[in-house]
């Protein structure tokens, strides 16, 4: 299936229905349907060609849905630019991706035209909000193309669009992927987090994220569900837009979650239609997944494994818990994963190997990084870096990154162990366990911890109870308190950022 047609399909069979709600405006299937047609239009004949790359800089908002739909159409490639871009990054980001259209939302058009003047290939600049000097309204583009859907000749193995890895282990890497690679994705979740025609979904994560954009939004409108957006996470306008708009499914980041849970002013009455909750991007604490069912026990909690390069592969359902908390579920309907040692054999249940999947599901490349696409493809199969155990029934509990596993005194010794050690604690809200250098044993736990609000934990007690869980080498040697954790705009801790300073003039094992 074409992407476009997804959207053709659910203005056909929902036409006067909502598509998006995005703060007090609103745009139905047919008018969405209609946009998109001109986007793609405009795209065709300002000579945006087959593969073509028109990047996209803007919060959520309406106007992101139709650019998504409309670039999907044009059989160009749409490029979603993380907002939180310095005006440095924009110029590499940009750059490697052969951006030679434009379009950004109007608060950040400071750091745009600062990149702009180190991107010679961009022509084209068009601008979501107040006009700007040098580039065209959005609204303008549109009314001067025709809404009759463009004439380009597609495939489904066709790329359409390229998101960025999290960044947390150095430059962020374009994922290109191709309408076949999402369309799998797109039934992946609908079909196993029950999304249907009567949902109103929100999407509270960024969408220049394969999470909120392929993961939500796509599955959102292939079901001709009600998307609802919000440009900027917060705990109450999220309740109030809940409220508001009666939404039924969202996913959110564990971080969110917390958040959510853990806010003095919450209150359940705000969430009485919310039926459905999938997260991912990191792990979800059990704490927090304890306190949602005691204080929304209506609410599904589905846990999704998968990332920008391979899309959903793993479901945890609601019904497994809480008794498989710390698991990432069974393998998805619709695709083909292993355990597999580095040589690429499969391991036994029981044993640690790392996670890889073929098939359809896998995106084409990294853009314009051979190299990391020839280290990611190998044995026929897409490797993930995260490791992890199956139990004989086929459950799968992540054991870590493999570039965070920690190699102390020739031991293997995997931060979440730790981690998950430290979150039994009350007053832990999160944590992160990685490697600092040690000149007798190599390297060593450190162990950075974020307290609950207003809870206090003496060292003692913490180095107490480790003592008590993890064996001598595993035990942190290093344990600082934090107020916050750097963090990718997915919330995925950044411990390459913590992990740097004490590596500095050493040997890096990464």
């Amino acid at each position: 299936m074409l992407t476009g047609d997804m959207l053709r399909r659910s203005a056909e069979r929902f036409p006067d229905k909502d598509a998006i709600i995005w703060q007090e405006r609103a745009i139905s299937y047919r008018a969405l349907d209609l946009a998109a047609n001109r986007f793609a239009n405009a795209l065709v004949a300002k000579g945006l060609g087959k593969g073509g790359k028109v990047a996209i800089i803007s919060r959520n908002r309406l106007e992101y849905g139709i650019v998504f739909f409309g670039a999907a159409r044009s059989g160009g490639v749409l490029v979603n630019v993380s907002v939180l871009y310095t005006a440095e990054d924009l110029v590499y980001v940009l750059d490697k991706a052969d951006v030679e259209i434009l379009v950004y939302e109007d608060v950040f058009a400071a750091k745009v035209e600062e990149a702009c003047k180190s991107l010679p290939r961009i022509r084209e600049l068009i601008v979501l909000g107040e006009p700007r000097s040098g580039a065209q309204g959005f609204d303008a583009v549109l009314d001067s193309a025709p809404e009759t859907a463009p004439a380009v000749a597609m495939t489904e193995d066709d790329p359409f669009s390229m998101t960025y890895t999290g960044g947390t282990t150095g430059r962020p890497k374009g994922v290109l992927a191709s309408h076949r690679n999402r369309t799998i994705t797109a039934h992946t979740v609908m079909m196993h987090e029950n999304i249907d025609e009567r949902d109103v979904v929100g999407i509270v994560t960024p969408l220049f994220h394969v999470a909120a954009l392929n993961i939500m939004f796509q599955p959102a409108v292939l079901a001709g569900a009600t998307c609802t957006f919000l440009s900027k996470w917060d705990v109450q306008e999220f309740s109030r837009m809940a409220q508001r708009t009666g939404m039924t499914a969202c996913f959110m980041v564990p971080t969110q979650a917390s958040m959510l849970i853990s806010d003095p002013a919450f209150d359940a009455d705000n969430f009485v239609r919310w039926e459905k909750l999938a997260f991912a991007g990191a792990p979800m604490p059990n704490w927090v997944q304890r306190a949602l069912i005691e204080k929304l026990p209506a609410l599904e909690l589905t846990q999704i494994y998968g990332q920008s390069e391979v899309g959903v592969i793993t479901v945890l359902g609601h019904w497994h818990l809480p008794e498989r908390l710390g698991s990432i579920g069974k393998q998805a309907y619709n695709v083909d994963l292993a355990l597999v040692d580095p040589d690429g054999n499969p391991v036994k249940p029981g044993e640690v190997g790392e996670l890889v999947s073929r098939g359809d599901n896998v995106m084409l490349e990294y853009y314009n990084e051979p190299e990391q696409t020839a280290k990611f493809f190998k044995h026929g199969w897409g490797w993930t870096g995260d490791l992890a155990v199956a139990d004989e029934q086929g459950f799968i509990t992540l054991v870590d990154r493999s570039k965070d596993m920690i190699i102390s005194g020739g031991e293997n010794v995997y931060p979440k162990e730790i981690e998950d050690a430290i979150y039994q604690l009350e007053a832990v809200a999160e944590c992160a366990v990685f490697g600092i250098p040690d000149d007798k044993w190599g390297e060593v736990p450190a162990a950075y911890v974020q307290l609950k609000a207003g809870a206090s934990l003496p060292e003692a007690e913490l180095a107490t109870h480790c003592e008590a869980k993890l064996s001598r080498f595993k035990r942190p040697r290093l344990v600082k308190f934090v107020e916050r954790f750097p963090k990718t705009p997915i919330g995925k801790i950044q411990k390459n950022l913590l992990r740097e300073p004490y590596w500095a003039d050493r040997e890096k094992r990464i």
